[in-house]
């Protein structure tokens, strides 16, 4: 038996609080080996378990480099994450992974990237932006584009405020309904993409969110001459082994636990377009 189906325990050493219902919770594997041969990809998730109720998949927002702590941004909407919401420093809880696959970093080597994320999507991406922004000479420039309903739904101002005074770094924030002093975009995210300044050719796009938006993010892009096969997506489903057993991920021949959670636009671009599969 391996840490795919084992939990490993993890002991919380912080918790931060995002916003009213989304928190962080920063974890330590409690055993010094597994801690230090633990292993992320940016992209990749573990499945979070809170003894006596159940598991959830979280996405990793730590930096991949030298995991000895594991962030986890969580919104508090089910019983296991409410559960979650609960814990304090000291608190011990099951970890099992990295599972999945992750975003394709190498391939957009010497590539813009433009990451597009909606809502608590902006989790999934934030170690592709510190593994960029920590191997800056290999990539080109770098739009950071995030998008939410309500202007109290932004968290990491702090985070989107700095990465926006690093060099050839571009953040773009837009918010559907506007509130006091947001000084950012109001309207669509997709409405700022005309100050994104993508040079189809050579971008690579990594985008996570809303399927709605991805949707209007995809035919965006696309209709500016960007090539299909160079936008990437993070699909959320129900991940409940994560290992490809259980069934409640699959997505056409695929299974979103391992075949995913990143796949690149074609691959499934037909299943993609129809309603609520």
């Amino acid at each position: 038996m391996t840490r795919e189906v084992l939990p490993m325990e993890a002991e919380v050493i912080g918790r931060t609080e995002e916003s009213p219902t989304i928190f962080t919770l920063r974890l330590r594997l409690t055993d010094e080996r597994q801690r230090h041969d633990y292993r992320f990809a940016p992209g990749q998730f573990n499945m979070v378990y809170l003894y006596g109720v159940g598991e959830v998949p979280i996405s990793i927002v730590s930096d991949p480099h030298g995991p000895t702590v594991l962030d986890h941004t969580i919104r508090a909407v089910g019983r296991v994450t409410n559960g979650l919401a609960q814990l304090k420093a000291g608190d011990r809880i099951g970890l099992r992974g990295p599972y999945g696959r992750g975003w394709p970093l190498r391939e957009a080597e010497g590539h813009d990237v433009l990451v597009v994320t909606g809502g608590l999507g902006c989790a999934p991406v934030v170690a592709v932006i510190n593994y960029i922004l920590m191997r800056r000479e290999k990539f080109g420039r770098l739009t950071i584009i995030q998008g939410v309903k309500h202007v109290e739904e932004l968290i990491w101002r702090e985070r989107y405020a700095y990465w926006g005074t690093l060099p050839n770094t571009h953040v773009l924030l837009a918010s559907d309904h506007s509130g006091p002093l947001w000084p950012w975009h109001v309207g669509l995210v997709t409405e700022v993409f005309d100050d994104a300044e993508v040079v189809p050719d050579c971008t690579t796009v990594m985008m996570c969110g809303p399927e709605g938006m991805m949707h209007a993010g995809i035919a965006n892009l696309t209709a500016r001459g960007l090539p299909e096969a160079r936008i990437y997506l993070s699909m959320e489903r129900s991940m409940q082994c994560a290992v490809g057993h259980c069934g409640h991920c699959q997505y056409g021949p695929d299974f979103v636990c391992k075949d995913g959670p990143v796949f690149s636009y074609p691959q499934v671009k037909d299943l993609f377009k129809t309603r609520g599969f």
